[in-house]
């Protein structure tokens, strides 16, 4: 049985770790999911990932949940090459360093950002306040800061002079503001120029294929169905509002 990978690419994390394994030519059988219409909440996705969340991977009798634990999982089992997640201790401790900051940090911020911005007034139809608005992007804007003068200071990318893991689930948080309209890279000069070295490392075609889908969000929106995310209504005002 082939290795699947369960991906929504509206999803940052799932874009990482479809980039990922497309990038080191790792064959897997994708298969798709649409959290905006509940699917993870299914009978048959729960048996492959009880925390219900995607990216979800199953490698035979094997199934396993967290992007990060999954990415680790495909740069062992495949023996991707070094620079993605470094054998050199220090190099090492900065991917280390940077995977553990950014899940209530960038992650949240910009997450939050594609939200209100989008798709609660536009999908589910709820204004929201101007000031809900400002302090989101306050909280975006200390994320990116910290991005470009903690992590990256002066390298080229965060764990030095070639592209890693944290390069990699870094970027696709970044570009989430910027399917909502936000240009995060506007006035970010040292910001944008890691962007380009990030994409010339990956290949334009899979930056650009992998990003496609939150890119056209503006769009997508006027065509979703916001009957299906009615349900969630509640726990998403509660999350973002």
């Amino acid at each position: 049985m082939a290795l699947e990978l369960y991906l929504d690419l509206y999803s940052q994390p799932c874009r990482s770790v479809y980039i990922f394994a497309k990038k080191n030519n790792i064959p897997f059988d994708l298969r798709r999911l649409s959290l905006l219409d509940g699917e993870q909440y299914g009978e048959e996705f729960g048996k492959i990932n009880m925390i219900r969340k995607a990216p979800a991977l199953r490698d035979g009798d094997f199934c396993l949940a967290e992007s990060i634990a999954i990415l680790l999982y495909l740069a062992e089992k495949f023996q991707t090459p070094d620079f993605w997640y470094p054998a050199d201790l220090q190099q090492r401790a900065r991917v280390n360093e940077y995977l553990s900051w950014q899940h209530m940090a960038i992650r949240m911020h910009g997450s939050k950002m594609f939200w209100l911005r989008l798709l609660i007034p536009k999908v589910l139809g709820v204004e929201v306040p101007q000031d809900k608005l400002d302090a989101a992007l306050e909280d975006l804007n200390g994320s990116l800061k910290l991005i470009e003068e903690k992590f990256l200071q002066d390298r080229p990318f965060i764990a030095g002079d070639h592209i890693s893991l944290a390069d990699l689930v870094a970027i696709v948080e970044v570009m989430q503001p910027v399917g909502s309209g936000l240009d995060v890279f506007e006035g970010r000069p040292k910001l944008s120029a890691w962007r380009d070295r990030v994409q010339d490392a990956i290949g334009k075609e899979l930056f650009d294929d992998a990003h496609r889908t939150i890119m056209g969000s503006q769009e997508a929106v006027k065509l979703m169905d916001g009957s299906k995310m009615q349900v969630f209504k509640p726990k998403i005002l509660r999350l973002f509002l």
